[in-house]
């Protein structure tokens, strides 16, 4: 007859068959009394975020991505910059870099994106004035602001490029 025990099998008979009393009295002492607390938990119920939490959240993105957030944080260009009269000898302030198409101040980035983001409002209202359950002033509204953004967008970064490079536009 051959005897072959596991290790596991071997750890479980030193600790359950241990000479020593102190070892069971401290093992089995505190569970006498003690009773583990009857816990009522319940699972976090999350509920998802509204359309326009996630619109207005995605909109933020994009602001911050055209805007060059991340560039103005690696780089850390001023906010804005200066240049002197080459007749009067006063110092100018200047808010686009000008012939620089890879450099941008802060306020150019943030104007720019600014731009940006409202054109990309303006072709949101125009969607939203097609729908056909809306009041036709509701829809009018909508159309002429949505036109006015865009128009305003392009024009204005057409006049951002022309300041950015001069001669590139004409």
């Amino acid at each position: 007859m051959s005897t072959t025990s596991s290790p596991a099998a071997s750890q479980t008979d030193q600790s359950s068959g241990s000479i020593d009393p102190i070892f069971h009295l401290v093992r089995a002492l505190p569970f006498s009394f003690l009773r583990p607390p009857r816990l009522r938990l319940k699972l976090p119920s999350f509920t998802l975020p509204s359309p326009m939490t996630v619109y207005s959240l995605i909109l933020l993105t994009y602001f911050m991505v055209v805007s060059g957030i991340v560039y103005d944080v690696i780089v850390e260009p001023p906010g804005i910059g200066s240049t002197q009269d080459r007749f009067t000898g006063a110092v100018k302030p200047v808010v686009f870099l000008p012939g620089r198409v890879n450099g941008q101040y802060i306020i150019e980035g943030l104007s720019s994106g600014f731009m940006f983001v409202l054109g990309g409002v303006g072709i949101v209202l125009l969607d939203l004035a097609l729908e056909k359950n809306r009041a036709k002033s509701v829809k009018v509204s909508y159309a002429s602001a949505g036109i006015a953004f865009v128009v305003i967008s392009y024009v204005m970064s057409m006049l951002f490029i022309r300041i950015k490079i001069p001669g590139y536009l004409r």
